[in-house]
C-alpha cells in the first residue's frame, strides 16, 4: 500500500460538516517509553494534539496498551507498574501548548463541555486487561487515572479470558478459559462498578458473548470490523454483532487493512476509507445505524491509503455523505453513539454508588 501517494482534498461540505461535529476516535495508541511529544506535530506519531487540530477531531481515546506477557505473579507486578505508568503520561496531554488546547475528560458531560469550548478531548483507556494482572483493585486505580474502557485482551490469554488470537510462544493453547475465567467475571463486575466500560476487540468469541451476558452496562469493541467481509479472527461475526445489538452494545470499525479486506492471492493488500465504510453499512443493514462508530487504531497498525493520520478523517465523513447518510447518522458514527455506552457506563456506576473520574 502506497501511503504516500498524495490524496485528493474532500469536498467543503465534508469538510465544514466534519469539523461542525463532535468527532471521537475510540482507539489511539501512544508512544512509549512517552516522548512528551503529544503537542508536537511529529512524523513519528499519526496522531499528535496538532493533527487533531488540523484534521478537525474532537476527541481521541488513547489508549495504555501492554502485551502480553507471562501470567504470573512477577510479571503481573511489572505490567501493573507500567500501566499506571502509561496512564499517567496520558495524563498530560492537556493544557494549551503551540496553539493547542487539550484536556484529560472521562465524564460525557465534560467531553461535551470540552468540544463546546473549542478544546480537544483526551480520553484514557486501557488495552489489554493483562494490565490489571490478577488485581481487580488496579481496576479503580485505572478509574482515577481517567479511563474509560479496558480491552479485556490481547493477543494470547491472560488471566481474565482467552483471546481471539492464542499465542502458543506464550505457551497458550487454542483455549484457556472456555471465554471469561472466574476473575474475568469478577473483573466485568468490577469495571461495571467504576463505569469502566467493558472492551471485547481482541477477545475470543466465547469471551465477548460472555461478556456481553454478563456485564450490566453494554459492551463494545473499541477497534474491530465484520468477519462476513473479512474473515480475520479479530473480526465479530453475524451471531456476535446480533447479540451486540441486542445489548445495546456498539462495534467501532477500524483501519486495518488486514481486518477490512481479504489478502489478494498476488500483490500486496491495500483498503481505503471506502472499504472501511463498507464494512459500517453492514453493520447499519444488519443492527442499524445506532451499533456502530469509527476507530483508527492509529499508531498501532491502523492506516488507510485516504486516512493515513489524525488530518484525514474528514475523507471518511466525505465518503459517508456520498452514500447518503445524513447529519444525525454521521454525528452517531463520530462519536454520538460512543458517548451514548459512556452515559450508559456512567449510570450503572452511579447506581452502585460509584463514580468514575479523571485524575486532573
Amino acid at each position: 500500500m502506497d501511503t504516500q501517494r498524495p490524496q485528493p482534498a474532500p469536498p467543503q461540505d465534508a469538510v465544514a460538516l466534519h469539523r461542525a461535529l463532535l468527532t471521537l476516535d475510540s482507539h489511539i495508541d501512544i508512544p512509549w517509553p512517552d516522548r512528551a511529544d503529544a503537542f508536537e506535530d511529529t512524523p513519528q506519531r499519526k496522531v499528535d494534539l496538532p493533527k487533531m487540530q488540523r484534521g478537525g477531531m474532537s476527541a481521541g481515546c488513547f489508549v495504555a496498551y501492554t502485551a502480553q506477557g507471562p501470567v504470573t505473579a512477577q510479571a503481573h507486578a511489572q505490567v501493573q507498574q507500567e500501566c499506571l505508568a502509561m496512564l499517567d503520561a496520558i495524563n498530560t496531554m492537556q493544557g494549551t501548548h503551540n496553539g493547542v488546547t487539550a484536556r484529560v475528560c472521562s465524564r460525557v458531560a465534560d467531553i461535551r463541555a470540552a468540544h463546546a469550548q473549542g478544546v480537544i478531548t483526551v480520553i484514557p483507556a486501557v488495552e489489554n486487561g493483562y494490565g490489571m494482572g490478577e488485581d481487580p483493585a488496579l481496576l479503580g486505580a485505572f478509574a482515577q487515572r481517567g479511563a474509560r474502557y479496558v480491552t479485556l485482551t490481547h493477543n494470547g490469554h491472560n488471566a481474565l479470558a482467552d483471546a481471539a488470537i492464542h499465542r502458543p510462544s506464550l505457551g497458550d493453547t487454542p483455549q484457556k478459559h472456555g471465554g471469561l475465567s472466574t476473575l474475568g467475571r469478577e473483573a466485568v463486575r468490577e469495571m461495571n462498578r467504576l463505569g469502566l466500560l467493558v472492551d471485547v476487540s481482541h477477545a475470543s468469541k466465547q469471551t465477548m458473548l460472555q461478556a456481553v451476558a454478563a456485564s450490566a452496562t453494554p459492551v463494545v469493541a473499541s477497534h474491530s470490523c465484520v468477519r462476513t467481509l473479512c474473515d480475520h479472527p479479530r473480526n465479530l461475526d453475524d451471531e456476535q454483532l446480533d447479540a451486540l445489538g441486542a445489548s445495546g452494545g456498539l462495534i467501532q470499525i477500524t483501519a486495518m487493512p488486514a481486518f477490512l479486506k481479504p489478502k489478494p492471492e498476488e500483490g500486496r493488500r491495500s483498503a481505503g476509507v471506502a472499504d472501511l465504510v463498507d464494512h459500517i453499512d453492514y453493520v447499519v443493514r444488519r443492527l442499524g445505524p445506532a451499533y456502530v462508530g469509527i476507530s483508527s487504531d492509529f499508531d498501532g497498525g491502523g492506516a488507510l491509503a485516504d486516512w493515513q493520520d489524525a488530518t484525514q478523517g474528514a475523507n471518511i465523513t466525505a465518503e459517508l455523505l456520498r452514500r447518503g447518510y445524513d447529519r444525525s447518522e454521521i454525528a452517531a458514527f463520530w462519536g454520538e453513539n460512543f458517548l451514548r455506552l459512556l452515559e450508559k457506563a456512567e449510570q450503572v456506576a452511579e447506581q452502585s454508588g460509584t463514580t468514575a473520574h479523571a485524575a486532573d
